[in-house]
């Protein structure tokens, strides 16, 4: 971007989308897009019907900046600070995870074990979503399921506070409490159980970091992907303590790598604490979920 130059939003998205692909940036195109949409607070729609608009010199710097946040591989979320789930706008930010498409195979589930009455409690469920992060899952529940309480927890105090906000942003904050702590604890220590249990946590081997993409392996927090030397430190763990926090019946969902999903299986058998599990696919048809529910009485 030549200063000085009457720059449009044609021509500037043009020379732009170039250099991103140049700088091997993914979806140069629309990284240019979402970033100028951002910055003059309009849809990318509308760029389109502006296309001869000249920008300011102004706005030119703050695009400048934008692009510049993108070449040292910052994440397109953390720049503009939001995400898509579930047709949801949630805020985010380096202190939360972002949100992946494949993370709502967990809310799919779920409505369709709550829609065919296969939870203890189908007239008010309570619902626990672990490692809450953004707390996507748990205002997306909260948002789907107006009778069900949910509760939601996290170890990071800040992610709690995103969490907290988006809640309120969607109406539901009077519906979801977040809890701070490890896991089930905070719900164990309440004396709580639940109806469902969900939850996308730290699954990602200690040593795989290095060959993870500067967006993940940089920007986002460690601390809500790692896992452990095999990803499994807290998958074995909710999987261990769950039933201790589930009614008779009650279900127990968590994402995880493809490869993990066999040794859960075989974890989940071993606990004796459960009566039917199985591992679900996503779209991509490869199994990203296992669910398992807790033994009934007298079963």
């Amino acid at each position: 971007m030549t200063e000085g130059k009457a720059w449009t939003i044609r021509d500037l998205l043009k020379v732009t989308s170039d250099y991103l692909k140049h700088k091997d940036i993914e979806a140069p195109r629309l990284s240019a897009e979402v970033l100028l949409a951002h910055l003059l607070s309009v849809d990318r729609v509308q760029l389109y019907l502006r296309f001869d608009q000249p920008l300011k010199e102004e706005e030119l710097a703050k695009y400048r900046a934008l692009i510049k946040r993108r070449l040292n591989r910052e994440p397109m979320q953390y720049i503009t600070g939001s995400q898509e789930f579930w047709s949801l706008d949630f805020s985010v930010n380096p202190s939360v995870l972002i949100p992946r498409p494949e993370t709502e195979l967990l809310i799919e589930t779920a409505l369709t074990l709550y829609r065919e009455g296969r939870i203890p409690n189908t007239d008010g469920p309570e619902v626990l979503d672990l490692c809450t992060g953004s707390g996507a899952l748990a205002v997306a529940l909260a948002r789907e399921i107006p009778e069900a309480t949910v509760w939601a927890s996290d170890l990071s105090e800040d992610a709690l506070v995103v969490a907290g906000d988006n809640a309120a942003r969607h109406g539901v904050e009077d519906r979801v409490t977040f809890m701070a702590g490890d896991l089930c604890r905070p719900a164990l220590a309440r004396n709580l159980a639940f109806d469902l249990i969900l939850s996308n946590p730290p699954y990602i081997r200690s040593g795989a970091f290095e060959h993870l993409s500067p967006e993940v392996g940089v920007y986002e927090p460690r601390s809500a992907l790692d896992g452990g030397r095999d990803g499994m430190d807290y998958i074995a763990s909710i999987l261990r303590t769950a039933p201790d926090c589930l009614h008779p019946g009650g279900w127990i969902l968590v994402e995880m790598d493809p490869d993990q999903t066999s040794e859960a299986l075989r974890l989940i058998e071993s606990t004796g604490q459960y009566g039917e599990w199985e591992r679900v696919k996503d779209y991509s048809q490869r199994y990203r979920m296992v669910m398992a529910r807790k033994k009934q009485a007298g079963r």
